[in-house]
């Protein structure tokens, strides 16, 4: 019997040296010069400003780093950004003090100020309530008026945090602000389980366990929580099949698509993205008063393969599971707008604006749609009013205990902040068709789905937004849950609790510089309050400025700069160490990212 023949593999044929196909095929000069500066950390998009000495009149160039947050716009500065948020969790997950001092007593001087504060607000209360000519009472109250703030600027000058009080100025403020606020029962549904409530202690630290052997540890936790099913999806789970009956592989395009898109509830799926945010909120306050204590926390928000957003995070302390599990199953947050059950008007043909009657009308009647606040009055008026939406979690919360220094730690950290430099449409990537559909469809009816209060999407529905006017385009609100990038995640993807580590992005990253100057014996002054600094000013320089270089002799400065400054800080370091001295890196050669952090100027 003879054998198959087997298909002989393709050759690509070598280009003829001189042909347009070799010479396409060589590196492009531009894309080596942005590789080699990604590659030593260097910002690819600087700022350019101009800073002048205004005593010398001497000005200079300086490039700052665009600080972007998204590899796709600047990978460098981007990477730093993401292990600047490593360090913040990692410095606040397993404290063992708390991480804010409690405030100072005030001085006799603050005191003696609160106190002329206070003979003024008495004295301007008097003044009102007195017998006297109006334009006398006006002149007065403007005198004592002055005198208050003249006060105030004392007391913040004297270093107190805050306001004394109110200003008076805003009392004759009116408008839409300031309208009373409209007030809804803080009653729980009735479908929802009761949560214990206690007073919430001020402390943040967890609590410490002691072993057999005698050995304190104190744990911290890992939590995962998502958002409820809009219907089965095709799934990988361990040692059954999906919800179509078959096995998946890891490459299945089909992966995290509805099994039936017609019976999909996309509308749900884009409202609760939009929600997720206050949802969260909600859940860490019913946690807190659960528990009694000030729980810490620090994660990110970022789509499943699903595309609905789930959130990561790092909780300082251990709580139960049951209770993470039940104050989940009881957290819930209603959405109090007008009834969006389904589009009124078209995106084709949406309601015009009356520019006579300055307000939006009806395309066919001309009948001017109901006001915000006329659509409100509605839904306060019915006492069998229900929520536009109510926004829940899922059953999955996934929760687990990690002590510190451990592999397990640090792993967690990078799975948390793993996809805080991507786009949420670029977390997973979209491999076949089915899944760019599901892509699709959600972000249709994201563009459709109202943002806020003030989105030119409620033109769709029947409803005039809060003070709207006649540049509202309905269907294309400029709001960022509307964008494709986002998939409805608005807002801040990475959440840290006020009380986390104690400090701001802006502490850590002093910190990283103080590290780098005392690593090499650099003295500055800027901790001396009385050393007097230069006038300077600074504004952007602009392209066209005939003292501004390119930008690729701007890149090849900071690539060589750079350079030699990881050279100084290794040599740095391992005097520091006493390590003996190594071999300067080569021409191309990756930097150590340690350094390259800390020492990023």
């Amino acid at each position: 019997m003879t054998a198959p023949t087997l298909p002989t593999p393709a050759v690509t044929p070598t280009p003829r040296p001189g042909s347009r196909a070799a010479r396409l095929a060589l590196p492009r000069a531009t894309d080596a010069l942005k590789d080699l500066a990604i590659d030593h950390g260097v910002c690819i998009r600087p700022i350019a400003l101009r800073r002048t000495d205004l005593t010398t009149g001497k000005t200079e160039l300086v490039d700052l780093p665009c600080g972007a947050t998204l590899e796709v716009k600047c990978p460098p500065c981007a990477k730093r950004a993401r292990r600047l948020r490593q360090v913040q969790i990692r410095e606040g997950w397993h404290r063992t003090d708390e991480p804010l001092p409690a405030p100072a007593l005030a001085t006799p001087r603050q005191r003696d100020l609160i106190t002329a504060r206070a003979h003024l607000e008495f004295e301007r209360a008097a003044l009102q309530l007195a017998a006297m000519d109006p334009d006398d009472r006006t002149t007065e109250l403007h005198r004592i008026d002055t005198a208050i703030g003249a006060v105030e600027q004392e007391i913040a000058a004297e270093g107190l945090r805050g306001s004394i009080a109110p200003s008076h100025a805003s009392d004759d403020q009116v408008g839409d602000d300031n309208a009373p606020r409209r007030v809804r029962s803080t009653k729980r549904r009735p479908d929802v389980p009761e949560l214990p409530r206690q007073k919430v202690d001020p402390r943040t630290v967890g609590r410490t366990y002691t072993g057999p052997d005698g050995v304190e540890h104190r744990p911290s936790m890992w939590l995962t929580l998502t958002l409820d099913s809009y219907g089965p999806v095709h799934s990988i789970h361990a040692g059954r099949s999906c919800a179509c009956r078959r096995r998946h592989t890891e490459d299945d395009p089909q992966l995290g698509t509805p099994v039936d898109p017609a019976r999909y509830d996309y509308r749900r799926a884009a409202w609760d993205a939009v929600h997720f945010p206050r949802l969260l909120d909600r859940y860490w306050q019913n946690l807190r008063r659960a528990v009694g204590w000030n729980v810490q926390y620090a994660g990110c928000v970022e789509p499943q393969r699903r595309l609905a957003p789930h959130a990561h995070f790092a909780i300082r302390g251990t709580v139960p599971r049951a209770m993470l599990e039940r104050v989940a199953t009881a957290t819930y947050h209603q959405v109090w707008w007008p009834d969006a059950d389904r589009l009124r008007y078209p995106i084709d043909r949406p309601p015009a604006w009356d520019a006579k009657a300055e307000t939006w009308v009806d395309p066919d009647t001309s009948r001017a749609l109901s006001t915000w606040a006329e659509a409100l009055d509605a839904i306060d008026d019915d006492p069998d009013a229900e929520p536009a939406h109510l926004v829940r979690f899922g059953a999955q919360v996934k929760a687990k205990g990690v002590d510190p220094g451990t592999r397990v730690a640090e792993r967690t950290i990078g799975y948390i902040t793993k996809y805080i430099t991507k786009s949420a449409v670029d977390c997973h990537s979209t491999s076949g068709d089915p899944q760019r559909a599901h892509l699709d469809r959600l972000w249709h009816e994201l563009c459709v789905t109202p943002c806020s209060e003030r989105c030119a999407n409620w033109l769709l529905y029947g409803v005039q937004p809060k003070k709207a006017h006649g540049r509202l385009r309905p269907g294309h609100c400029k709001g960022r849950v509307h964008q494709k990038t986002t998939l409805g995640i608005g807002g801040r993807r990475v959440l840290v609790s006020r009380d986390w580590s104690g400090k701001t992005l802006s502490d850590h990253r002093a910190d990283a510089h103080a590290w780098v100057k005392a690593l090499l014996g650099v003295i500055t002054d800027d901790t001396e309050p009385s050393a007097e600094k230069p006038a300077v000013a600074w504004e952007m320089a602009r392209n066209d400025d005939p003292d501004l270089p390119p930008l690729e002799h701007r890149l090849l400065r900071a690539i060589s700069q750079r350079i030699q400054r990881r050279a100084q800080l290794n040599t740095a370091r391992q005097r520091a160490s006493g390590d003996p001295p190594t071999a300067p890196l080569a021409t191309g050669q990756a930097p150590d990212q340690r350094g390259g952090e800390q020492s990023n100027g």
